[in-house]
Parts: structure tokens; sequence; C-alpha cells
């Protein structure tokens, strides 16, 4: 092996840099999260390393989110105020109480997720960012991936964690090391003698993650599958590319066959979208959902299929009755001359 093979030191902030131009980080002032932990350290020390040979980087502030899940949170916060002081960095945290919120019919997991990026929506818009940086990475992809597979998904679900989608009005969330693999994160800090915290909660096997990231795919990286990492990350990217082309199939036919009418609601015309195969059908209900804002907690994939196959038992002469769905939305069927249309409504109106 070559003794001049280029220093992870060097390399790194390479790869962030290139990342960092994929999500579109330089098109204004940027909230860096940082956690504490290996990943997200290496995120803002690879950042400073990246301005400092460069003059087109935007601005950015340091952001922790503080859980009360963990006794040792107040010495990460700590620690990242420390870092960002002697970074010369602005630095902003923000307190959550995770245990006394209300969970939605949500896990610990999701809601602490939940309201860690409410706050650091929060923490953007004070500060003036248009950006939120995250530092999730290619091992983290591949958790995501495996975990979605594990409980059941549908294409967009097995794409994985987008490297760049909006946090709020004006704000995106930003994740540009989604191509890295985590061992090179912490190499990077070795090399740098930088240190960073462990969050001892991340070995506790009860939550999914945890398992997935400590039984599950060690024990394929160790037996016959060493790339498996790799090999979730590469299907997510072709599962986002081929869902990327569905939905621009599916807006494509939203466009040409759907029609605002006088109540507030819609109609699509059957008899145009019935020609196209079930699932193209469901992804034009599921994109027409996204578009009109109307809620998607309660809308699983089940839901998309019944709607697919009410417009084709209804361009085929057999409309449905008035069938409610989640978020008080109401689906009736109405004709002309033979020709029908499906009308989809809000209950209240609104």
């Amino acid at each position: 092996m070559s003794s001049h093979l280029p220093r992870t030191t060097e390399t790194f902030p390479a790869h962030l840099a290139a990342g960092l131009e994929t999500v579109g980080f330089l098109s204004g002032p940027a909230l860096i999260a940082v956690s504490g932990g290996a990943d997200s350290v290496a995120l803002l020390v690879g950042l400073c390393a990246v301005a400092a040979t460069r003059s087109d980087v935007p601005p950015f502030t340091v952001a922790h989110v503080e859980h009360d899940l963990r006794p040792t949170a107040p010495r990460d916060a700590t620690f990242v105020a420390a870092l960002a002081e002697r970074l010369r960095l602005p630095y902003h945290c923000a307190r959550v109480a995770v245990r006394t919120s209300s969970r939605r019919g949500e896990g610990l997991e999701g809601l602490a997720r939940r309201l860690r990026y409410g706050s650091l929506h929060d923490m953007a818009r004070a500060s003036g960012a248009v950006s939120v940086v995250v530092a999730h990475t290619a091992d983290d992809q591949a958790e995501t991936i495996l975990h979605r597979i594990a409980r059941g998904t549908g294409l967009a679900g097995l794409a994985g964690m987008p490297a760049r989608r909006s946090l709020g009005p004006g704000i995106d969330l930003l994740r540009p090391l989604l191509a890295v693999p985590g061992a090179a994160t912490r190499a990077f800090l070795r090399e740098r003698g930088e240190s960073w915290c462990e969050d001892e909660s991340n070995t506790d096997r009860r939550f999914a993650r945890n398992f997935l990231r400590h039984e599950v795919l060690p024990r394929f990286a160790d037996g016959p599958y060493p790339a498996v990492r790799e090999a979730l990350v590469r299907l997510g990217a072709q599962a986002a590319e081929a869902a990327a082309a569905l939905e621009g199939v599916a807006r494509g036919l939203l466009a040409a066959h759907a029609r605002r009418t006088a109540d507030g609601g819609l109609t699509l015309d059957a008899a145009a979208l019935a020609e196209h195969q079930p699932h193209v059908i469901a992804e034009v209900f599921a994109s027409l959902w996204r578009r009109e804002g109307w809620p998607r907690r309660d809308m699983t994939r089940d839901h998309y299929r019944r709607l697919a196959g009410m417009l084709v038992a209804c361009a085929g002469g057999r409309p449905p009755g008035d069938v409610a769905f989640p978020a008080g939305l109401r689906v009736t069927a109405t004709g002309h001359e033979g020709r029908w249309w499906l009308h989809i409504r809000r209950a209240d109106g609104n």
C-alpha cells in the first residue's frame, strides 16, 4: 500500500465541501446543529476548515438542542458551547422537555426528533439563517433505509433521508454528509486531536435504531455482506430517482386531469386517469395530498390504493358512494352523459 495516500484531515473537508455544494449550502446564512457527538463535531470543525480556504462560505451559527432524556445532557451542552467559543462562532442553545410533551401517538424517538427539529427551526429564524445543517452520514442513511424496510415502506420511504428538504417556510434542512461513512468523521477528529461526547443512550438496544446499528448491521457486515451499508445507500439513491420520476408523472397527470370546483373541492377525470397503472394512480392521489397540504399523518398506502380502486370503478361505470377519509376529507362520484369524475372535498368546507 502506498505511503502517500491522502490523510483524512485532507479528504474529509474535501468530501464535506462537495456535499455542501450539492445541497446548496452556499445560498445564505446557516445554522449548524451540533449535538456534541463525533459526526456533528466533525461537521463543524470541517466546515471551519473549508471556510478558511474559501471566500464564498456564508456565515454560520452553532446550535445545540438539550433534551431532558439523559443526565449527561447538560455536559454535552457545555461541551458544544465551549467548542463554539474556541472556534469564535455565535452559539444558540434550546432546551426541550421531551418527557412532559404530548406524544401525538409517537414513540419517544419520534417525539424527541420532532421537538428537536422544531427548536432548530425556531433558532434558525431567530438567527436569520436560511438553512439548518445536520451531520447525518452514510451509516445513518443505511440504518434509516433498513429501518423502513423492516417496518414496511413504499418507494419514497425506501429512498431514505433526502439531502435537502424544507424544514419550514424559508428554511431548509441540509445533510451534506450522506455520502461520507461514519468512520471518516472519527478518523478526521482523531487526526486533528479533537474530542467529542459519547451519548450513552446510543448503546441502548431497546431503541430500534440502536438495535439495527449494534445487532443487525454488524452481523451482515462481519458475515457474507461486508458492503451492506454501501449497498443500502446505493439502493436508497436508486429508489429516490425512481420515486422522483414517478412523482413527476403524477404531477403532470394532476395538472392535466384535476380541476377545482365551486365548493372548494377538486374533481379528477376518472376515465383519463384510469388508463394508467394502479400504482401510478395511487401516486397521483399521494401527490394531490402533498400539493394541497392536506394532513397526511393518518393516510396510509392502503388509503391511496383504495382511492385508486374507487377511481377505476368510477371510470367503469360503477361509481362509489360518499366515502370518508382521514382529516375530514370526503370522496364522491359525479357523472354526466356517461362520463365520471371523482370529487374530493373537505367536509367542513375549508
